[in-house]
């Protein structure tokens, strides 16, 4: 159980900061070791006390706040007409929108 091996876990040390850091090619001061290693004692800490109350008896949930979808029905109607559309662009080619090109300029 995560939970329960979460909830056993001693303090991350310094030296396990920095063992991944080194692991991971990030160059960390003392300093930001330090810190990290106290960020992640805050995080596993708050884990494990969600784990202690998430039981199986608590259904999963990926959002606070119950929501369901809103949709309209699929109507079909009139469509533009694409000659008038194009009239109003300031170009069109070959029944089609006219733009600048933008790839290869330097």
């Amino acid at each position: 159980m995560l939970g329960a091996k979460i909830a056993t876990m001693s303090r991350i040390s310094t030296d396990e900061v920095a063992r991944v850091a080194e692991l991971a090619r990030i160059a960390l001061t003392p300093g930001e070791i330090e810190r990290i290693a106290g960020e992640l004692d805050v995080i596993a800490t708050s884990v494990a006390k969600v784990s202690e109350v998430a039981t199986p008896d608590v259904p999963a949930t990926s959002h606070p706040i119950p929501l369901t979808n809103v949709w309209r029905e699929d109507v079909v109607t009139e469509t533009l007409d694409r000659d008038e559309v194009l009239s109003q662009a300031p170009a069109s080619e070959d029944g089609m929108f006219l733009v600048p090109q933008i790839l290869g300029e330097e």
